[in-house]
């Protein structure tokens, strides 16, 4: 067996591991453009959500940093940057450090599964949906450790309550990703997105299309169910504690999860980046997909400036005994209608 290393000549090495090499670096390669783009959208969704706030508000925003404002998410992550890290003398040290980092890691891994055009997947999987739901998931361990480490009673209930949440509104969006994937056949991004090709599932599942993008906002953390982070009772909730970096990776997770909801919002009843005729150009499938995002986006930010806070006992309400319920039986019906007209994929 040839190995990068021999005894009689030192200049034999095996031309498989050269693949392997250069494959490895092609990859580290992939995921740092995934990483510095999924960031720069996210310093920029805090912009639009400020431009458009503002302009619910009738009010200016931002727009002294950088010409309209659009260095300001720069300098608002230099602000951060060179802020003090304070940690709580009675905190869990390691846990507290730890925490928003486990956050903010979870934020970017659930990007490796979505189909950014036709030619372009980062990671292609057979379960692409279930893998988004799955890791996506994780992500209320950094939640319940940020507020459990810093050991205070404000956090810890915000770490609570931002659990439950998480995990109550998590089981509706999976059977309602179950029922798309039953239609379309997989759980992969690209082929669900291949299933839209003549209609949107909006179309015939649009009660589905609403609860999925209510959940998405209670699933974030979004106003109306911002209720972690309620100002009038618990401060800040969860990351009260946190300052500087730590606290900008919460953000930054938060932000993240926003975008990637949007994302798949418009990825499972929008089409995602179908563009009808103009399909076959790459940049125009990007950009209708990212016309697509940011459009949901908006609607996101637009929730927080027209509603009002749910109480905690209604949002508990909603999601076990409307959503939940909802979900279900449209995953019922769905299989029970296929069933019967032999529609069922094999």
């Amino acid at each position: 067996m040839s190995s990068i290393f021999s005894f009689n000549n030192l200049n034999i090495i095996n031309p498989n591991l050269f693949d392997l090499f250069f494959f490895h670096i092609i990859l580290i390669f992939k995921i740092l453009i995934l990483i510095i783009f999924i960031l720069i959208n996210v310093a920029y969704l805090t912009l639009l959500e400020r431009k458009v706030l503002g302009a619910i508000h009738r009010r200016i925003g931002p727009n002294v940093v950088g010409v309209f404002g659009l260095l300001q998410p720069l300098a608002d992550g230099l602000k951060l940057f060179v802020k003090e890290n304070i940690q709580p003398s009675s905190a869990n040290k390691t846990i507290f450090l730890i925490a928003p980092m486990i956050s903010f890691f979870i934020s970017l891994l659930t990007w490796a599964a979505i189909s950014f055009n036709s030619y372009f997947t980062f990671s292609n999987i057979n379960l692409g949906a279930l893998y988004i739901l799955a890791v996506g998931s994780l992500g209320t361990y950094g939640i319940l450790m940020g507020g459990w480490s810093s050991n205070s009673k404000y956090a810890f209930l915000g770490g609570l309550r931002s659990t439950a949440q998480m995990v109550s509104y998590e089981l509706s969006l999976g059977f309602i990703v179950g029922t798309l994937s039953l239609v379309s056949g997989s759980f992969n991004i690209f082929v669900i997105i291949e299933s839209q090709k003549y209609m949107w599932f909006i179309i015939p599942f649009f009660i589905l299309g609403v609860t999925f993008f209510i959940a998405g906002l209670a699933e974030t953390n979004r106003h109306p169910f911002d209720l972690p982070e309620a100002e009038a009772e618990l401060v800040s909730g969860y990351n009260v504690e946190y300052s500087g970096m730590s606290f900008a990776m919460y953000s930054l997770a938060e932000y993240s999860n926003i975008l990637l909801m949007s994302t798949l919002n418009a990825i499972f009843f929008f089409g995602g980046w179908q563009a009808g005729i103009l399909s076959s150009y790459i940049f125009f499938e990007s950009l209708v997909l990212a016309f697509k995002i940011v459009t949901v986006a908006i609607l996101f930010i637009y929730m927080r400036a027209l509603l009002p806070r749910y109480r905690y006992d209604q949002l508990m309400s909603l999601g076990w005994k409307s959503f939940l319920p909802i979900a279900i039986t449209y995953f019922f019906l769905t299989f029970i209608f296929m069933n019967i007209f032999n529609l069922l994929p094999y």
